[in-house]
């Protein structure tokens, strides 16, 4: 079953469908809420795929006002989740083309951003108070693997970000992808196969 099929057969329900009714009408509070409800989780899948929190920032922005122009035109054949996946991750690997500078020599943390329920983003260590010691070693190993995602080719870099850091189900990166169930696993295996290989070589040169 193609990926349409399978989203023509899918139940619609979707629990942002009675704010994406009001947005459609023109209810600007509506698009509001929306825009707070995703932005965190939409804000992490730009920063991972990019590399860089400006310029992640930056693309949620441009999603979100493409979202605005053209929310009556969702029929809700998908979840509004999964539509607003495919656009910021199409505009992130937009941005990364256009970037001229990638973040190769200085990759950033991969636990940066994070952010808190007051909205301000910081670092955050889990367990005891670390040393600043540990601090160093654990932001160094964030780094390296940084570094190491952003060397992927595109397509294994993208189906990292959704599976292992974002933690999606097959389905919905089969959806947000327009691949079949079938490719997101093969194409997975071979970028964790490829990632591995990266961070092996990285750490073997420490």
């Amino acid at each position: 079953m193609s990926n349409k099929e399978r989203e023509e057969n899918r139940p619609t329900t979707d629990e942002d469908t009675p704010l994406i009714h009001r947005c459609q009408k023109g209810d600007l509070e509506s698009f509001e809420a929306l825009v707070e409800k995703h932005q965190k989780k939409m804000l992490n899948i730009a920063f991972r795929m990019i590399g860089d929190y400006e310029e992640a920032c930056e693309v949620v922005q441009d999603a979100f006002l493409s979202v605005h122009r053209s929310i009556k035109k969702f029929k809700g054949n998908a979840r509004f989740s999964t539509w607003l996946y495919r656009i910021v991750v199409n505009l992130s690997k937009n941005r990364l083309k256009q970037m001229k500078v990638r973040l190769s020599r200085k990759g950033p943390s991969i636990d940066d951003p994070v952010e808190n329920e007051d909205g301000r983003f910081q670092r955050e260590f889990a367990g005891h108070e670390p040393s600043l010691q540990e601090q160093l070693e654990k932001e160094e190993i964030n780094a390296i693997v940084q570094r190491c995602v952003n060397s992927l080719d595109e397509e294994y870099r993208e189906i990292i970000v959704l599976r292992d850091i974002q933690g999606l189900s097959y389905d919905e990166i089969s959806d947000i992808l327009d691949i079949p169930d079938g490719t997101v696993k093969s194409r997975l295996f071979r970028a964790r196969d490829a990632l591995k290989d990266r961070l092996q070589k990285m750490l073997r040169g420490l």
